[in-house]
């Protein structure tokens, strides 16, 4: 018997563990981006089981893979689902808008909770001004299909923007778009007021620090204590970037003429690694980075401008993605690598199953069953 006692014990012991990390993990209180352009990631049954261990309830896809959204179907999980940029001009067909609702998001929205539509990607600062012209429409398409379908009260429609679009950034309370977007940013503000939907910012206080690493302090950018900057018109104190871009926008947008509109950052991150001329691309700055950020949201805080609204914050990205195009920078922004292990460490504390949990879940007893089982045996003996 005490043979026995001894070969099982490790197994005990490791079943314990895993048995402590599902009922207690830690809760990222914040949103994540699920990129897929890569050739060695997780399935997305994996990727499931992994993000349910954080407790993370919110992901951001940037299209409708229909294997994410059934791996997830069940769970308490949120989902942001993308139509590419390729997209946009179908969509302002209403025919085929409804027929992709109908196609993409209908026979998944029952089970998977599916709360937002993204229409396109930081279109307004490439130099496409077909694809300019087509986004307020094919957002409207989308919104119409949704309205006909009975969906548009439990998913709003939306467009993810590059903070690029802001001709002006500071001080926060001087915040404007570009001119020469106005007209198309207007549009898009007057059917983010008409649908009661929010309005997505794209924000990398990375860039700003890697364009110019001698002018911007590095502790401004990582929210680590520093002397932070005034406003000199509101008098309000900023110590960090993100923080006050997100108030240049809530400015913007207030010039604009409108005082309703919610924003959220529907990307920010920082890259573990990337080229000779990327200054700042360290896992200790990521690690800086994200976990400070992770706090401050865990804080329920808001910006000094709007205090009391908590910000709705995705982080970018959940992997490393390895077939992203361009610098090196763009493919190390995750916070795990594909087999599950942290880049850095800032506490996380998720379990990806070695194999296909969905698979592998018919012809296995739950963990806690098999736990029960072994210490009946013990018992008994």
């Amino acid at each position: 018997m005490a043979i026995l006692f001894n070969f099982l014990k490790p197994l005990l012991l490791l079943l314990l563990t895993l048995s402590d990390l599902f009922a207690s993990t830690l809760s990222l209180g914040i949103g994540i981006n699920y990129g897929q352009i890569a050739n060695n990631l997780p399935t997305p049954s994996r990727v499931s089981y992994l993000l349910r261990s954080l407790n993370v309830t919110r992901v951001k896809l940037y299209d409708a893979d229909p294997n994410v959204l059934s791996a997830f179907a069940n769970t308490d999980v949120e989902f942001v689902i993308g139509l590419g940029n390729e997209y946009l001009e179908r969509m302002t067909d209403p025919q085929q808008a409804q027929a992709w609702i109908q196609s993409h998001v209908q026979p998944y929205h029952t089970q998977t909770k599916i709360t937002c539509i993204t229409v396109g990607n930081e279109i307004l600062t490439g130099n496409d001004t077909q694809m300019m012209n087509n986004l307020l429409p094919a957002m409207q398409g989308v919104y119409r299909a949704l309205v006909n379908l009975g969906l548009s009260n439990d998913i709003y429609v939306a467009h993810a923007h590059s903070a690029g679009i802001l001709g002006n950034s500071f001080p926060p309370s001087s915040g404007s778009f570009r001119q020469d977007l106005a007209e198309y940013i207007h549009g898009i503000l007057n059917f983010h007021t008409q649908t009661k939907s929010p309005f997505l910012i794209n924000a990398y206080p990375f860039f700003a620090y890697k364009d110019s690493p001698d002018q911007v302090p590095l502790d401004y950018v990582l929210f680590r204590p520093n002397a932070g900057t005034i406003d000199p018109i509101t008098n309000l104190k900023y110590d960090n970037m993100l923080y006050a871009q997100i108030d240049a926008v809530h400015s913007a947008i207030k010039a604009m003429g409108y005082s309703d509109i919610q924003v959220k950052v529907s990307e920010t991150g920082w890259p573990s690694k990337g080229d000779p001329n990327e200054f700042g691309a360290t896992p200790e700055n990521a690690a800086q980075y994200n976990g400070n950020l992770f706090r401050r949201i865990q804080q329920n805080q808001g910006t000094p401008a709007k205090p009391s609204e908590p910000i709705d914050i995705y982080v970018f990205a959940l992997f490393n993605e390895n077939l992203k195009p361009g610098p090196a920078s763009e493919r190390n922004y995750g916070l795990y690598y594909p087999d599950g292990t942290p880049v850095y460490n800032i506490g996380l504390q998720g379990f990806l199953p070695r194999m296909d949990y969905s698979a592998a879940k018919k012809n296995a007893l739950p963990i806690s069953a098999f736990l029960l089982l072994v210490l009946v045996f013990f018992i008994h003996f």
